[in-house]
């Protein structure tokens, strides 16, 4: 399980997992507003890492950000670590 820090969402945190296949699974946001975060996490659950972060890159909430752009993030961090 990988955890990420979020900066500038009402989510503190973001948990998750990438199999060897570069499948996303297992997103969990702590904090944020539940019913949307749960939402995310089920969409992408299964997607390839990088059409997750084409999907979510550039999505603007408050903060000039939003939870699912620092999910984006998040995975652009673990891939760059992990390639």
């Amino acid at each position: 399980m990988h955890t990420y820090t979020t900066k500038g969402t009402c989510s503190r945190q973001i948990l998750f997992d990438v199999t060897p296949e570069n499948t996303v699974t297992g997103v969990k946001f702590i904090g944020g507003c539940s019913g949307n975060l749960q939402a995310v996490s089920r969409l992408v659950e299964g997607k390839k890492i990088d059409e997750v972060i084409d999907t979510l890159k550039g999505i603007k909430c408050r903060g000039n950000t939003s939870c699912g752009d620092q999910l984006a993030t998040a995975l652009e961090i673990y891939k760059s670590k992990n390639s």
